[in-house]
């Protein structure tokens, strides 16, 4: 039946979409055929690779999607760049997979020869270029992302796994087709090739989150990065207040002083999260440690969070009720000692970066001593719940202050650590992997499950979903049907 039926509207309408041949159907292609030896096959294989590759990298990328638009974001409003970065990686690889590869597939496995429109040959150049370009690019900004990749496989290999098991077995019924019509041994090659080293992956497999679930510590404990600042407007007492009621364990956030009362803010300057183009528009460059606590309190500091042309990073002030969205509109720069009495008042720990303030500054050599004074004199908060995180001056802080958890934000030798009565670090989430006895780790900024789940996992933190054992039946079974069903295909044709 097979040879006898030429399946005449099907291939003509493949041969139409890839080549813009819409004629009456034909065994033989025109003499001018681009793609003698399988070349056109080749480029096409290479074009679906780079784009597979630049989605996942960018799609794993997604933890730091806010960092990328806050560093882009220079043009006085958020942008998305990541999304949109995203949604044309998405673009390109559907392109690629669902126009142009499963149309090739489907012709090779018809016996045919493939003769690539000349659009398509644009498309798949532009979507080569672009994919390594980008992937170029973020590489030179970003290259933290390929360990975040690395960190990614730790989670979705299994998943991968299955999935490319799958594939190449629904790959199989092409495959033989076309081996069989056109007796193509380097197809049939690379086929066996790449199914076979698929079979063997999980012999070279390692996931800490295929464990047991008795093995598995205790959760990790959550400190609300600038509060919580999805819900509230960053670094105000609003977002500290929405962190706890959400059940954090800590608060982050980050200080600058000027005239004697240290203050809250992450940026430089002012632009970005109060109204100074408002109350100062000549000053809006001017650093944020040049303005009084006088001056800091007549600024609005959560109007901006509610406008969403303009900043609104996360995408979620629009879904603030109304008693919330008033709330957020009345923030004020928040000071110091505000934010150690609410941490005192709720038992939550504290963990901030401090900066030094410029140079003719008033408090430039004393902000250390000054921050102190707010911690132990001003504020109610025990000094145990203070993870003291500057470096400058440690032995004088440890000194003054000797119930203090003192934090490093570097990975230093072990010895250097304990000679510095450092009880704690602070890495990025990338330096998961680095473990010291006797020394805690907390690892900043994580907003992804699967990076929750894999830190736990790994013994920093994590969740699992299979044990050792669900993973290897899991793994055998789909081999074994995997080849099975090869088997019976290559039979049947």
């Amino acid at each position: 039946l097979l040879q006898r039926y030429e399946h005449q509207p099907f291939v003509s309408c493949l041969a139409g979409l890839y080549g813009c041949q819409w004629k009456h159907y034909k065994r033989s292609q025109p003499e001018g055929c681009c793609c003698n030896k399988g070349a056109s096959f080749a480029v096409l294989v290479a074009a679906f690779c780079l784009t597979l590759l630049f989605l996942y990298f960018w799609g794993q990328a997604k933890n730091d999607y806010n960092d990328f638009d806050f560093n882009f974001g220079n043009l006085g409003f958020w942008f998305p760049w990541s999304v949109v970065l995203l949604a044309v990686a998405v673009v390109f690889f559907t392109y690629v997979t669902v126009l142009v590869q499963l149309l090739a597939v489907c012709l090779v496995s018809e016996g045919q020869k493939l003769y690539l429109h000349w659009s398509h040959k644009i498309g798949i150049l532009v979507s080569l270029t672009v994919s390594v370009i980008a992937m170029a690019v973020l590489s030179n900004l970003w290259s933290k992302e390929w360990r975040t990749l690395l960190l990614s496989f730790q989670v979705t290999a299994p998943f991968l796994h299955v999935g490319g098991v799958l594939l190449m077995t629904s790959l199989a019924w092409p495959v033989a087709l076309h081996f069989f019509r056109m007796k193509s041994t380097l197809i049939m090659a690379v086929y066996l090739t790449v199914l076979l080293s698929l079979y063997l992956i999980p012999l070279g497999l390692y996931s800490p989150c295929i464990k047991e679930k008795w093995t598995l510590g205790p959760a990790p404990a959550l400190i609300g990065h600038r509060g919580a600042p999805m819900l509230a407007p960053e670094n105000t007492l609003m977002s500290f207040e929405k962190a706890v009621e959400a059940g954090c364990d800590g608060l982050e956030t980050d200080v600058t002083i000027f005239d004697g009362v240290p203050f809250l803010m992450h940026d430089y300057t002012l632009q970005r999260t109060t109204n100074i183009h408002e109350v100062f528009p000549n000053r809006t460059n001017t650093p944020a440690a040049r303005f009084t606590w006088n001056e800091l309190q007549s600024l609005n500091a959560g109007d901006w969070f509610l406008s969403p042309l303009q900043h609104n990073p996360f995408g979620t002030a629009g879904s603030l009720n109304a008693n919330d969205r008033q709330q957020a509109g009345n923030q004020s720069v928040c000071s110091l000692q505000a934010f150690l009495q609410l941490a005192a008042q709720t038992g939550k720990l504290v963990i901030f970066d401090l900066y030094r303030p410029p140079r003719d500054h008033p408090f430039r050599d004393t902000w250390i001593q000054r921050t102190l004074e707010v911690i132990q004199n001003e504020s109610s908060i025990h000094s145990s719940q203070v993870l003291w995180l500057p470096s400058n001056l440690r032995a004088l802080v440890q000194e003054l202050d000797p119930e203090l958890q003192q934090t490093s934000g570097s990975r230093l030798p072990l010895e250097e650590l304990q000679s510095n009565h450092i009880v704690k670090l602070n890495l990025d989430y990338t330096s998961m992997e680095y473990t010291a006895v006797n020394i805690t780790t907390n690892l900043y900024v994580i907003s992804q499950p699967w990076l929750y789940s894999l830190a736990w996992c790994a013994g920093v933190h994590s969740v699992t979903t299979n044990s050792p054992d669900e993973y290897k039946l899991m793994w055998i079974l789909t081999d074994l049907m995997s080849f099975v069903l090869i088997l019976l295909i290559f039979f049947f044709h």
